[in-house]
């Protein structure tokens, strides 16, 4: 890569964050608005959220339990020792590009079959964890989908795009439970 005068480097750097910033922006616009009414609506009223994803989905997964746990959630992220087993009622959120990875199907007809309320976050609302979803929410970005995928491989649109539709739902979740910023911070971790 070449340095350009202000410092950035040249080409595929300057094309790649535009075109997953376009790309992500036109892709939340497109969401099914009442979907999305809905996924915030059960997150609104859950009492406890599990969420879960692989890979890098799963980062997404967690970034977003921890936004909950500043909320004032009670959250857990599914896979961790320390997590609370699910029961009926409570709100688990999966994260999967592909809808097929084993485990997050495996724990999405795990939660059904308990009772607890799914939300997905998939690529593709036809995939295996879809199935089980009370509320799918279908993000797209994969590869075979964009038209260049050299700036944004493998799952980069769908992981980028979903972790901003999550950081916008944090948002309304603050407005709906009266929370401040300054109210995050006092849960926010003091040891890391």
């Amino acid at each position: 890569m070449r340095a350009r005068p202000n410092g950035r480097t040249s080409g595929e750097l300057d094309q790649a964050v535009d075109y997953i910033l376009d790309q992500a922006r036109t892709t939340l616009r497109a969401l099914d608005a009442k979907t999305t009414r809905d996924f915030v609506a059960e997150l609104a009223e859950a009492k406890r959220v599990f969420v879960y994803g692989a890979g890098r989905s799963g980062m997404v997964a967690r970034a977003f339990a921890v936004r909950l746990a500043h909320l004032g959630y009670t959250v857990y992220v599914i896979g961790e020792t320390v997590a609370a087993p699910v029961q009926k009622g409570d709100v688990v959120v999966l994260v999967s590009g592909t809808g097929e990875t084993y485990p997050v199907a495996m724990s999405a007809e795990i939660a059904k079959n308990i009772g607890a309320s799914v939300l997905v976050l998939t690529a593709h609302r036809r995939s295996k964890v879809a199935s089980f979803g009370d509320v799918v929410l279908e993000i797209a970005g994969d590869a075979s989908t964009q038209r260049d995928p050299r700036l944004a491989p493998l799952g980069t649109l769908f992981e980028t795009t979903t972790w901003i539709f999550l950081d916008g739902v944090v948002a309304e979740l603050m407005a709906r439970r009266h929370q401040t910023e300054e109210m995050l911070r006092q849960r926010h971790a003091t040891m890391e």
